[in-house]
């Protein structure tokens, strides 16, 4: 028979499991984004950079290094954690035997608390890159503003 409880921690487990993997996936897009913003960015540079105004090189640099920042950050947030305390890492060292003990224990809670910790910080470096893109684009924009102003 089905308790609230196993019913609680059942949903409670799917719910941050799926929480890792949304942000695996925005974490892949991003990543993705700023790859085809830094070619764009680069192609650019390329047919501009001799009538480029130092100012609109500063503010570029500024933001190419920000994006590049933040690709870094959402490196480290899919970056695997090979060293936490459960799940396939944890059963890797042990025998057969082992898992099956463990396995006859309910340990939803203790996984539940160690994959929520797992998904706070990949959100938090999520977040973090999301503002550096943000800054990032605010001054490449600049640039492009600047660019544009001198050769108007």
């Amino acid at each position: 028979m089905t308790t609230a409880l196993d019913t609680g921690l059942s949903a409670a487990h799917a719910e941050v499991k799926a929480e890792i993997a949304r942000t695996d996936t925005k974490t892949g897009l991003l990543l993705a984004f700023i790859g085809a913003v830094l070619a764009g960015v680069g192609t650019l540079a390329k047919d501009v950079h001799p009538h480029l105004p130092a100012a609109a090189a500063v503010a570029g640099g500024a933001g190419v290094g920000l994006l590049i920042g933040a690709a870094g950050l959402l490196l480290r947030a899919v970056r695997p954690n090979l060293g936490g305390g459960g799940g396939f890492p944890h059963w890797a060292r042990l025998t057969p035997s082992e898992i099956s003990a463990e396995l006859e224990q309910d340990r939803r809670a203790q996984d539940i608390a160690a994959l929520s910790r797992i998904a706070v910080a990949k959100y938090r470096r999520l977040r973090r890159a999301v503002d550096l893109v943000c800054v990032g684009g605010v001054l490449l924009i600049a640039a492009a503003v600047i660019a544009a102003g001198v050769g108007a």
